[in-house]
């Protein structure tokens, strides 16, 4: 990721965080270094799929009342890009569709 991609997965990681109970003792910073650690190779289009999906309950893995881990976090990632570049390639050999005028 690039620098404005880490500042914008930084904000995303915040934002899924505030939405699930955290522990009074837990180093936010801390925290937040062990995320971005783990999902730095990521594109942050696949990042900002996987916490939606995360917020919004749609992962069935874990429990839902609870912030996912980072493992958890970066398997979700992993799918949201397999699901991209399928998307991707089905598009790609979509035909033309040819406008009449």
């Amino acid at each position: 990721m690039t620098a404005a991609e880490l500042q914008q997965a930084t904000k995303a990681l915040a934002a899924m965080f505030s939405c699930f109970p955290q522990s009074p003792l837990t180093d936010v910073e801390m925290q937040m270094r062990g995320y971005l650690g783990a999902v730095r190779d990521a594109e942050l289009a696949d990042l900002q799929a996987a916490i939606q999906r995360f917020v919004r309950g749609e992962v069935r893995t874990g429990n839902a009342q609870f912030c996912p881990s980072s493992a958890q976090l970066c398997i979700e990632v992993r799918e949201r890009r397999v699901m991209r570049e399928l998307m991707a390639r089905r598009a790609a050999q979509a035909p033309a569709k040819q406008v009449i005028a």
